[in-house]
């Protein structure tokens, strides 16, 4: 028996014009049922950080996660686990002496959760659990990678999580090769794991005994190279990867991979000639070393700065001139679709074409002979005020909560929104409000950038009409 049809709320129901001659026939336009634009992709994104970041607290909460016995205080394990999964390194406990070896353990592990990235893990788990790969996820996917096709993404999840960890193992070989005479074989070996998996997703956390952060190996070439090499590794982001192993020459490579690599070797460069000439004879940094020390320490820092924040020297001994500068670097970050934060050098890449076609009199923005589009423009200038909007608002409101000088605050909120982790020593002083301000500001500087892009690709669209063009005082 044939089931009568009816129609479905929403459904246009028109009716024939012979209906008479024909019978009761309708014909139907349904009304397309349109999800709340960005609702879905942005809160399946911050909903998964926060979870995680709930799990983490939940787990360091645990006496046997610490070495004092008894519950740690829920504001320690909240900060600390927001700070690994954020991959920032900001911490309001010592962490080699405080937590025990399953604490260093869980941090790891949210380290390692957080810097790959919520969605990348779990499209990885459908796929090896024969789950079917929505389009939703295919998008999120597609902004978490930078790349431009949706389809192949299942492949590609695959590659990513392959290259993750070869490159991490790699790391982990020469780390553990050169710990090996130091410590018994279990303790080279985890504490190889946990600064290989901390260096390669940009999170600056360490359990180096009796070192603050990396102090004890300043002079040490063979830890600090395969160290920054993670850095790097972790900074460039898989598409630039990827595209760096497969054509292996410049003029082969994609006009997003020449940005990043060209103006993140100019940062290097600006970066370590400007650290060693401000600290060059600064008794209380690199003043006592060698000219070799200085020069190693020099580059060192100007590639963990901008995104790792690991330090060698006492960082609050550094001249005022030098944080202000490492303050710029902080904020811009690394690449976009990396495990790093800031406005990324994808923007600041975009801008400064931006600013070079103007100076050069072209209606166009343009770089290695190719135009880059209006609307990225757009999407470059957004992220550049909305994060210049977030660093200073909540600096301010630190400022106000902590009575702390300005510069310290801003330093602070900087370090946390570029998910960098250095500090000038007054995070453990922060007080339940100032440790949420900068919690707030860490999670904003790992989520925002890529909750943006969602928003900002889902919402993109063709006008159908355009305004009266009228010009406007500049300059």
């Amino acid at each position: 028996m044939q089931q009568e049809w009816r129609p479905r709320p929403g459904d246009r129901v028109v009716r024939h014009p012979r209906e008479e001659e024909i019978g009761p026939l309708r014909i139907v336009a349904a009304t397309p049922r349109v999800p709340p634009r960005n609702f879905g992709s942005l809160s399946l994104l911050v909903g998964g950080f926060s979870a995680l970041i709930g799990v983490g607290t939940l787990l360091l909460l645990l006496p046997f996660t610490n070495n004092h016995g008894g519950m740690t205080p829920l504001m320690d394990a909240f900060f600390t686990a927001a700070s690994a999964v954020t991959v920032t390194g900001l911490v309001v406990v010592d962490t080699p002496t405080y937590w025990s070896f399953a604490g260093q353990f869980i941090i790891m592990v949210l380290i390692f959760t957080g810097g790959l990235g919520i969605i990348t893990i779990a499209t990885f788990l459908l796929i090896m659990t024969g789950q079917r790969v929505t389009l939703m996820n295919r998008l999120l996917m597609k902004e978490n990678l930078g790349v431009d096709q949706l389809g192949g993404l299942i492949i590609l999840t695959r590659r990513v999580v392959f290259v993750v960890g070869a490159l991490q193992l790699v790391g982990f070989l020469l780390l553990s090769a050169r710990l090996l005479g130091d410590y018994p074989l279990a303790t080279v070996l985890f504490q190889s794991a946990f600064h290989t998996v901390a260096a390669f997703n940009n999170a600056g956390f360490t359990i180096l005994p009796d070192s603050q952060s990396l102090n004890a190996l300043r002079l040490d070439l063979w830890f600090l190279i395969p160290i920054m090499y993670l850095i790097i590794a972790g900074g460039l982001g898989y598409s630039v990867l990827q595209d760096l192993l497969r054509n292996r020459r410049f003029n082969r490579f994609t006009l997003d991979t020449k940005l990043v690599v060209t103006l993140s070797m100019v940062l290097w460069g600006i970066g370590a000639l400007v650290i060693l000439v401000s600290e060059y004879s600064n008794p209380a940094t690199f003043g006592p070393m060698s000219l070799g020390a200085k020069v190693l320490n020099s580059v060192f820092y100007s590639v963990s700065t901008r995104t790792a924040g690991f330090d060698t020297v006492d960082f609050g001994g550094m001249k005022q001139h030098t944080g202000f500068f490492i303050t710029v670097l902080m904020f811009i970050g690394a690449a976009s679709a990396s495990t790093a934060g800031g406005i990324k050098v994808n923007t600041v890449a975009v801008l400064l074409a931006a600013a070079i076609s103007s100076i050069g009199g072209k209606t166009h923005v343009t770089a290695f002979g190719r135009e880059i589009p209006h609307f990225q423009v757009y999407r470059a200038l957004t992220m550049f005020i909305l994060g210049m909007a977030v660093v200073f608002s909540l600096a301010f409101f630190l400022t106000l909560s902590e009575g702390f000088p300005f510069i310290q605050t801003l330093f602070e909120t900087v370090s946390a929104f570029g998910t960098v982790g250095l500090s000038l020593g007054i995070t453990p002083e922060l007080s339940t409000q100032g440790r949420l301000i900068i919690v707030l500001t860490m999670f904003l500087g790992r989520v925002g950038p890529l909750g943006l892009a969602l928003v900002l690709a889902e919402r993109e669209k063709a006008a159908p009409y355009r305004y009266a063009e009228e010009r406007v005082k500049i300059g």
